[in-house]
């Protein structure tokens, strides 16, 4: 049996990502998206942060696509929804400790949308959910884990990492774990399955 011989490109920065694919075997490339994210999002009505995830992913895989027609390009982000509205990355140690503390004791949403593009066109999109529960921490904790992961955290929408000292953030977890990284892996893979990038 031959290897696949079609191509995939990651249009994605983030390093949770690239984790997930290379573990489970994907041989790909990366090719970061240059997209609007701003813009797309005020186009879009932030009460649907599910529908925004996928939105995005799309965006990111056809820009890539456009340039590369002949590879397929998996475009991939995740949005987190509570109390109603959408959550953005904070912008400083200080704007995550005040989110982290309304988030404290309750429940929030992650929603990963991943999106197949090929010749500029999506040819397959698709978004999943885990909904996280916050358990009542400390503020010592909660001081002690923002120095302890830094600065690193503002590259995190929730400000955490799951796979990190962010676990202790936690009481439970519904949903897939591959989702809370960022990627809704098992429809992604059957996905390149589908494509020739991985053997059926």
């Amino acid at each position: 049996m031959t290897a696949p011989s079609e191509r995939l490109i990651l249009a994605s920065k983030s390093a949770a990502r690239r984790a997930m694919l290379a573990q489970a075997g994907v041989p790909f490339t990366v090719q970061i998206a240059d997209v609007d994210e701003a813009a797309v999002k005020a186009t879009h009505n932030p009460a649907d942060a599910a529908g925004l995830a996928v939105e995005l992913a799309r965006v990111k895989a056809l820009a890539v696509s456009r340039h590369d027609a002949d590879a397929w390009v998996l475009g991939a982000d995740q949005t987190l929804a509570f109390d109603g509205g959408l959550v953005s990355k904070a912008g400083s140690l200080e704007a995550a400790r005040t989110r982290l503390m309304e988030m404290r004791d309750r429940d929030h949403q992650l929603h990963s949308g991943a999106a197949l593009a090929r010749n500029g066109q999506i040819v397959w999109s698709g978004v999943d959910t885990a909904t996280m529960r916050m358990r009542a921490f400390s503020p010592a904790f909660l001081d002690a884990y923002l120095a302890a992961e830094g600065e690193a955290l503002l590259a995190c929408v929730g400000s955490y990492r799951l796979e990190g000292l962010g676990s202790q953030l936690f009481e439970a977890v519904e949903g897939d774990y591959f989702t809370v990284l960022g990627l809704p892996l098992w429809p992604v893979l059957a996905e390149l399955r589908r494509a020739g990038v991985l053997r059926s």
